[in-house]
C-alpha cells in the first residue's frame, strides 16, 4: 500500500512539472513575441522620426533654373549638383567638376568625374553641361543663374567628360560662376524644358531625389545611385517638403513644431517663432553696408582725415539702434568667415583717439570746426552725406552718423535723395561721402573697391596691382599673403568705411542632431549627418 502511496505521489509530481514546462514555454513565447512587437514599434517610431520637415513659402517650380523662389534654391542643393561647390568658408571645392584650368584670359578647361551618375543610374557627361548652360542662357527673366553665364560667347564638348568655355572678356574668379545646378539632357529634353516645372518628378546628382509632388507637398528620398555614397551617405531616409501661400504660415508651423529648420535673414525672426523651444546658429548674411569717401575731395584725400572718421563712426550703437543689434559691425568687403581672410582684426570705436589722430597732424579745433591752413587755403572738416531716401533704414544710419561724427566736431550736411537722384549722384561721384549697400557674392573679387572709377575715387599702385594679379593665382598661400596686404592697405588707408553685415539665421528644431553648419549660401552644408532624436 505504501509502495503505491508513492507511485501516485511520484506520477502527480511529474505531471506537475510537465504543466509547469509547458506553462513557462507558452509564458516565454509570448513575451518573445511581445517583445518583437514592442521592437517594431520602436523601429517604425524611429523611422518615421527620420523625416526631415521642411517649408517652402510662394512655391512657384521645382526646377531651380525656372524658379525664382529662394527656398527651392536653397533645398535644390541637395536634389541637384554644380561643377563646382562652394563650401562653409567660401573656398571652391570640385562636385561634378574634378579639375578646372583657366588656359588663357577668357578660356576655361573643365574636367568631369567620371563617376558621377543622375538619379536613374544614367552617367552625367559634358552634353549635360553644355544642354544646361545653353538652358540658362535662354532664359532672360526670373533665372537667378542669368549672371554666371553671361559671359559665356561658347561652350564646346571635348569629349564625353571634358568641356571647354570660351568667355565674352576676362572674368576674375570666373570659377565662382560655375556654381549653377547642371540638369540631365535626356530626362528634360531641349523642346520640354520650360514645361519641365509641371512634372511630379526630376532626376539629379544630389543626395535626394524628388519621389513625389502632390497636394501641396513634395517628398524626397535619399538617392539610391548617389554617386558619392562613400563619403556622403545621408542617415536621413526621406525629407518632407510643405508648400504654403506665405512666410507667415511657414514660420507659425515652426513654432508649432510642425517644421524642423527653417533658415531667414528676417531680423524680426523672433516676433513670428518667440525665443524658447528650438536651437539657432547665425552667420554673416549677405547685406553689406559702407560709407565711400571722396579721396578727390581736397579735405579727404588726408588719410588721418577719413582714419579720425572711421573711429568717430560707432558701428554698435548704430547696429542696436537700427537694427535691433541683429546685424554685425563690418572691417572689410570680405567677411573673416572668408578662408582667405582668417586673421582680421576690429576697428574700434574711440572718438577721442579720432581728436587725437586729427591734432597730431596739425588740425585745430577753432570756432566749432576742426581746421587747417594749407596752401594759402583754410581747410574745414564739414562734409556733404548723400543717403537714399527711399531706404528708411539708411536714413536713419545717416543720422547717426552724422550725429557721432559732430559729437566730435565734424560737420555734416546730409542729402536725403530719391532713386534717380541718388543714382546720379553716385554715377557721377558728386557727393563728399555716400551711404551704399551691396550684396556679398561668393567670388572674393575686390576689382570695384580698388580698379579705376571705384567709389572713392581712390588711387593706389599698390591695390591695383594686387588685384590686377589675384585672379591669376593658384597657389592657396600666396592669395592668402595678398588678401592679407589688401586688408591692410584698406584699413590704415581708408578709402571706404565698413559699417556693419546682415545676418543669417538658421532656425532648428531640438530634435535634429548633428552639425548643423550653414551660411546665406547653403544650410544643408552637414546634412549626410543629420538624424532625429
Amino acid at each position: 500500500m505504501k509502495n503505491n502511496i508513492l507511485k501516485y505521489i511520484f506520477f502527480i509530481f511529474v505531471i506537475a512539472i510537465s504543466i509547469y514546462t509547458i506553462y513557462a514555454i507558452n509564458n516565454k513565447d509570448k513575451t518573445l513575441k511581445q517583445g518583437n512587437t514592442t521592437d517594431t514599434v520602436n523601429q517604425e517610431k524611429t523611422q518615421k522620426e527620420q523625416i526631415l520637415n521642411l517649408g517652402i513659402a510662394g512655391f512657384d517650380t521645382i526646377n531651380p533654373i525656372l524658379s525664382s523662389n529662394k527656398y527651392v534654391q536653397s533645398i535644390s542643393k541637395i536634389i541637384y549638383e554644380p561643377l563646382i561647390e562652394i563650401n562653409k568658408n567660401y573656398e571652391l571645392e570640385g562636385c561634378i567638376a574634378s579639375e578646372w584650368a583657366k588656359t588663357s584670359e577668357t578660356t576655361y578647361v573643365i574636367k568631369l568625374k567620371e563617376n558621377v551618375k543622375w538619379s536613374n543610374g544614367e552617367n552625367c557627361t559634358a552634353d549635360d553641361v553644355l544642354y544646361t548652360i545653353d538652358r540658362l542662357k535662354e532664359i532672360t527673366s526670373n533665372n537667378i543663374y542669368i549672371y554666371n553665364v553671361q559671359y559665356i560667347i561658347q561652350a564646346e564638348v571635348i569629349d564625353a567628360y571634358t568641356i571647354k568655355i570660351t568667355l565674352s572678356r576676362e572674368v576674375p574668379f570666373f570659377e565662382y560662376n560655375l556654381n549653377f545646378p547642371i540638369m540631365s539632357k535626356n530626362y528634360f529634353g531641349e523642346e520640354n524644358f520650360m514645361q519641365s516645372e509641371k512634372r511630379n518628378s526630376a532626376i539629379g546628382t544630389g543626395k535626394y531625389v524628388i519621389s513625389e509632388m502632390q497636394n501641396g507637398k513634395i517628398i524626397l528620398t535619399k538617392n539610391e545611385n548617389y554617386w558619392n555614397k562613400e563619403n556622403s551617405d545621408p542617415q536621413l531616409q526621406t525629407i518632407k517638403i510643405n508648400l504654403y501661400e506665405s512666410v507667415g504660415e511657414m514660420y507659425n508651423d515652426f513654432k508649432l513644431g510642425k517644421l524642423d529648420l527653417i533658415n531667414t535673414n528676417n531680423i524680426k525672426i523672433e516676433d513670428f517663432i518667440g525665443t524658447i523651444g528650438y536651437n539657432k546658429v547665425q552667420d554673416i548674411g549677405r547685406e553689406y553696408d559702407y560709407l565711400a569717401l571722396n579721396t578727390q575731395n581736397a579735405t579727404l584725400a588726408n588719410t588721418e582725415v577719413r582714419q579720425a572718421i572711421s573711429y568717430a563712426i560707432d558701428r554698435n550703437a548704430i547696429i542696436s539702434s537700427v537694427y535691433n543689434g541683429k546685424y554685425t559691425e563690418a572691417n572689410f568687403p570680405l567677411t573673416n568667415t572668408n578662408w582667405l581672410l582668417q586673421d582680421v582684426s576690429q576697428t574700434q570705436y574711440d572718438s577721442e583717439k579720432a581728436k587725437q589722430v586729427l591734432q597730431d597732424n596739425g588740425w585745430e579745433f577753432k570756432y566749432n570746426y576742426w581746421q587747417k591752413y594749407v596752401n594759402y587755403y583754410t581747410q574745414r572738416l564739414s562734409f556733404r552725406l548723400i543717403v537714399n531716401s527711399q531706404d528708411e533704414r539708411r536714413v536713419q544710419v545717416a543720422e547717426l552718423i552724422k550725429q557721432q561724427l559732430e559729437a566730435i566736431g565734424i560737420k555734416i550736411n546730409i542729402t536725403k535723395a530719391n532713386d534717380y537722384l541718388y543714382n546720379n549722384y553716385k554715377n557721377y561721384k558728386n557727393y563728399d561721402m555716400i551711404l551704399c549697400g551691396s550684396y556679398i557674392g561668393t567670388s572674393p573679387d575686390l576689382t570695384k573697391y580698388f580698379a579705376d572709377g571705384n567709389l572713392a575715387n581712390y588711387q593706389n599702385d599698390e591695390a591695383k596691382t594686387i588685384v590686377n594679379d589675384l585672379k591669376n593665382i593658384t597657389d592657396k598661400d600666396l592669395l592668402k599673403e595678398k588678401y592679407q596686404r589688401l586688408y591692410e592697405i584698406y584699413s590704415s588707408e581708408n578709402p571706404y568705411i565698413s559699417l556693419y553685415y546682415s545676418y543669417d539665421i538658421t532656425a532648428y528644431s531640438k530634435s535634429l542632431a548633428g552639425s548643423i553648419s550653414a551660411n546665406w549660401y547653403n544650410m544643408f552644408y552637414d546634412i549626410s549627418n543629420w538624424t532625429k532624436k
